[in-house]
């Protein structure tokens, strides 16, 4: 009888961890992307201006290229786009639109200072709020140099005070890629 007893001990848990396998969950995991090459493109007065970052090693031990194009006229009105590459793998993957079909939970940030230009947002998501994949600078004032910081955040709190406007203080979430780029106002 103790035989039986402990034999209904050590079957009946397993049995139940058997029949309680999680074999049919339908629960999508996103994974990070690797990002490996950033582009910015702006698009006016004539003349198209490319930022790019591009880092094949990854986080190895190589600083990413960077490469500006040339520089921003005072006052012309620039349409901007930026896109996202992973060039680790043939043919280079476009994270581009994978952001943009997950808009809800990304958002591009512009961080320049205002003698540089002003950002606006032209896209956005399923419920109104920015991606930043597409926008328009102004160029600031002539003879001014500094930074642009182009931001790619995941899970963004878009609904935090100056989010909806580019203001990344607010904004949380993970950074997926972030890139710098030295310009110059003429």
């Amino acid at each position: 009888m103790k035989n039986l007893k402990l034999i209904a001990l050590l079957i009946i848990p397993l049995l139940f961890s058997t029949s309680c396998s999680n074999d049919d969950d339908n629960t999508a995991v996103n994974e990070e992307e690797v990002i490996t090459t950033v582009t910015t493109t702006l698009e006016g007065g004539g003349e198209t201006i490319t930022l790019t970052s591009r880092d094949l090693d990854g986080d190895g031990p190589n600083a990413p290229i960077v490469t500006v194009s040339g520089n921003l006229t005072a006052g012309i009105t620039y349409t901007g786009s930026t896109t996202f590459l992973n060039e680790l793998v043939s043919p280079a993957e476009d994270i581009t639109s994978e952001v943009e079909e997950e808009g809800a939970d990304h958002q591009v940030f512009y961080q320049l200072p205002s003698s540089i230009g002003t950002v606006t947002y032209t896209d956005t998501d399923a419920n109104g709020k920015p991606i930043g994949l597409n926008f328009t600078l102004v160029a600031g004032t002539s003879g001014t140099t500094g930074t642009l910081t182009v931001t790619l955040r995941h899970l963004p709190n878009k609904t935090a005070v100056g989010v909806a406007e580019g203001d990344i203080t607010n904004a949380g979430g993970s950074t997926d890629a972030t890139v710098t780029f030295s310009v110059t106002v003429n």
